[in-house]
């Protein structure tokens, strides 16, 4: 669904903008029409709206407003991400402090960006999560993993870790450092293929949606060794 690599000569990426204030909403829009490779499907002011317009735009890539009328972002985050699967969803936020930072990527968010990043930080973001990457700035990796660890209960007496490799952990630690599947391989000495296999067997092997989630449950689960 969408191209697979989205990379210069190919299909844009297609992407919706969802925010309530019409003046910021505009602006993105009309500076990332001017990105190439990127090409804006539809705009849209509420979360509903939002949702109503991804089920027909199928964009790669939704960028969203965390705090919405009708629908807050969280909501519309689940409902886009239950019409389009596909979609990979980049919340917007005014500050890295949201106490709800992690209900978004328990939504299954790809990542964050701040309202006051510069055009080439959204058109960077937008690249990076169409090809299939997570998105997070290391003061909101510092909150999130402090959110987890707070609101981390003993629910569950197995250790999933367990399951993993040595070189999947390898591989957890590092993404769990914010870098890249380009960065992993060159770090490992493997192929960006072999990362994006053992990405997706971590997640899988972890019942887990992302990147950041799996962060996250290592933390809990006490798998890392984080400062």
């Amino acid at each position: 669904m969408g191209d697979a690599t989205n990379e210069t000569g190919r299909e844009p990426i297609r992407v919706l903008v969802v925010d309530d204030q019409e003046l910021f909403r505009r602006g993105l829009t009309m500076l990332l029409g001017i990105e190439s490779g990127i090409e804006v499907v539809g705009e849209a002011g509420d979360g509903v709206e939002g949702t109503a317009l991804a089920e027909t735009a199928a964009p790669d890539v939704v960028l969203l407003d965390i705090r919405m009328p009708k629908r807050s972002g969280i909501e519309a985050c689940l409902a886009i991400k239950e019409a389009v699967p596909s979609a990979k969803i980049i919340m917007l936020t005014v500050s890295d402090e949201e106490a709800d930072l992690y209900e978004a990527v328990k939504s299954g968010a790809a990542g964050y960006l701040l309202k006051d990043s510069s055009i080439e930080e959204v058109a960077q973001a937008v690249r990076v999560v169409a090809d299939g990457q997570s998105l997070i700035s290391p003061s909101m990796a510092v909150k999130l993993i402090d959110e987890f660890k707070q609101m981390s209960r003993p629910e569950r007496d197995h250790v999933p870790g367990l399951r993993l490799t040595e070189r999947e952990l390898e591989v957890l630690r590092l993404v769990a450092r914010g870098m890249n599947n380009r960065e992993i391989a060159k770090e490992l000495f493997i192929s960006e293929n072999t990362v994006k296999n053992h990405v997706r067997n971590i997640l899988e092997k972890l019942q887990l949606h992302s990147r950041m989630e799996a962060v996250m449950y290592a933390v809990k689960e006490k798998l890392l060794e984080l400062p």
